[in-house]
């Protein structure tokens, strides 16, 4: 942090000199990067002529079918080293008519960190080189630079503490920060802790006038929706500190799966109301992928004393002493998602890889708990699950802290009342017609519409779908209404609160993508 206070200091000055002006349509590329070039070393700038710009614009795609020919791309990529960089880009940006995207693991589900739908110029802030995890053990709290992933962090305090403390968010270890916090973050330890937002204690944020602010200077409203409610639509986030959450130095890990002939039907409509109401310690999703449901636990506590919790509440899964794995939290998250059945190394959490050889796509809903999915629905979804082209679902139980947290204390909404959050994938390989994969997708969720939420119709906005509506732009600025159609299923009543908060920190919206929130000024 006080890295980042002498960086404010001395970028002081600069701001004095260089105000940044209204967006200009007609502004010059050239221009664009000769400024960027008189603050930013060469080697952290790539342009579309530069040999490495296409590895280092793959390097952090995660679905190659957002870098097919015709994708509109950046003219820039900047791969900042510090916060000074991030201000230089910002600046420049905004006096040579050249908006900024950020990108900090690439995981976004449409892209939209690396290429832009409204064919607008633009660059990319790539924050890969801000990775820097800081662990203070004795007082559990964490400064994780947006660039790292959350494997990284999750190691770091791993390693810092003896197995001691962990992190509550997501499972697969190459997310990056930057993006998964800031849309709330949810994982193995919701039911515990809540979301990764909820232990959000500060940020550093450069805005839209090239400013470094952290909580205070940013103020209550701002800091508020940056926790739940995409960082890239009010500046860029640079580093958070994180408080951090102990769990035991063993834990106990389980994968069981349950075919449609053994009987997975009956054990899955069980499951969502048991699942939920579980001990807050253990956390037991689903997969569920043609005839199987695959439920993969993680226990806060030994075999020993798992057993009589799934035998006296859960007994229809079956689940007995040779399905229990002991291993550290953090083993235990590798161990769910790899799915092998075998345990993987630690040291594997900071693998930054990840495959390219398949394209996706998702979206998501919450089942409610006054309308659990009948029997028979379960039936037929695993029809579903058995027609060509067919994809799987992910089902992640709530109940215990998620769902005691207001609605309104983070942008995030889904709480109380939740049993369970679904998510719909589909993958096919880069030879493939993708559609027929995206057209099973969006027609299982048509025939979902009637067993899901309702008014409105919930999503999770980490897992980002643009079929649910994308933002027009009206005056140079995002439209408020429109942006309705899709903000209010992300973040319900919490959308409006949004809208404003943006209109104190961008309100000529420069920070904008097809999903960003507009900004809603009020009339004086």
């Amino acid at each position: 942090m006080a890295a980042f206070r002498s960086a404010l200091a001395a970028l002081a000055v600069c701001l004095l000199y260089l105000h940044a002006p209204t967006l200009s349509s007609s502004a010059s590329t050239d221009d664009f990067l000769h400024c960027l070039s008189a603050s930013i070393p060469s080697n952290l700038v790539f342009t579309q002529s530069s040999p490495s710009f296409t590895s280092v614009l793959v390097s952090y795609v995660r679905n190659p079918r957002f870098i097919a020919p015709g994708t509109h791309r950046p003219l820039v990529i900047v791969t900042p080293t510090n916060a000074s960089h991030v201000h230089a880009t910002v600046l420049c940006g905004r006096r040579h008519g050249v908006r900024v995207r950020v990108r900090s693991g690439g995981h976004d589900y449409e892209g939209l960190s690396y290429r832009s739908l409204n064919h607008e110029s633009f660059a990319v802030v790539d924050l890969s080189n801000l990775r820097s995890v800081r662990v203070n053990a004795a007082k559990a709290t964490a400064w994780v630079d947006s660039g790292a992933t959350i494997g990284e962090l999750y190691y770091a305090a791993a390693k810092a503490s003896g197995d001691r403390l962990a992190f509550p968010a997501g499972l697969c270890p190459t997310i990056g920060v930057g993006g998964h916090f800031s849309g709330g973050g949810f994982g193995v330890l919701q039911r515990k802790y809540g979301l990764a937002a909820d232990h959000v204690l500060d940020t550093v944020l450069v805005d839209a006038e090239g400013r470094i602010l952290d909580k205070k200077a940013m103020g209550r409203e701002v800091f508020w929706a940056i926790r739940g409610g995409g960082g890239e639509s009010f500046g860029i986030v640079l580093s958070w500190k994180v408080r951090l959450v102990p769990v035991p130095p063993k834990v106990t890990a389980f994968i069981v799966p349950v075919t449609v002939a053994d009987g997975a039907v009956d054990v899955l409509t069980k499951w969502q109301q048991i699942g939920p109401a579980l001990p807050e310690d253990l956390f037991v999703r689903v997969m569920a992928i043609t005839d199987t449901a695959i439920f993969q636990s993680v226990y806060l506590g030994t075999c020993d004393a798992l057993l009589p919790v799934m035998s006296s509440r859960f007994p229809e899964l079956g689940m007995n002493r040779t399905h229990c794995r002991e291993m550290t939290w953090v083993e235990s998250v590798l161990y769910v998602y790899v799915g092998s059945g075998n345990p993987i190394p630690a040291t594997d959490m900071l693998n930054r890889t990840y495959p390219m050889d398949g394209f996706y796509k998702a979206t998501s809903d919450y089942v409610r708990d006054d309308q659990p999915i009948p029997r028979d629905v379960w039936a037929e979804i695993f029809g579903w699950l058995a027609k060509p082209n067919p994809g799987l679902m992910i089902m992640d139980p709530y109940g215990g802290r998620i769902g005691t947290v207001p609605e309104s204390a983070t942008p995030y909404p889904h709480r109380g009342g939740v049993l369970y959050n679904i998510q719909y994938m589909n993958f096919w390989g880069a030879g493939d017609d993708g559609e027929p994969h995206v057209r099973w997708i969006r027609d299982l969720y048509a025939f979902m519409a009637p067993h899901v939420s309702k008014d409105p119709r919930e999503a999770y906005f980490n897992y980002r779908d643009l079929d649910l509506g994308r933002n027009i732009v009206v005056g140079n600025v995002s439209s408020y209404k429109a942006g309705k159609v899709w903000g209010e299923k992300y973040f319900k009543g919490n959308y409006k609160r949004l809208a404003l908060a943006k209109g104190r920190i961008d309100p000529d919206d420069y920070f904008r993508n097809e999903q960003s929130i507009p900004p809603l000024v009020p009339r004086k």
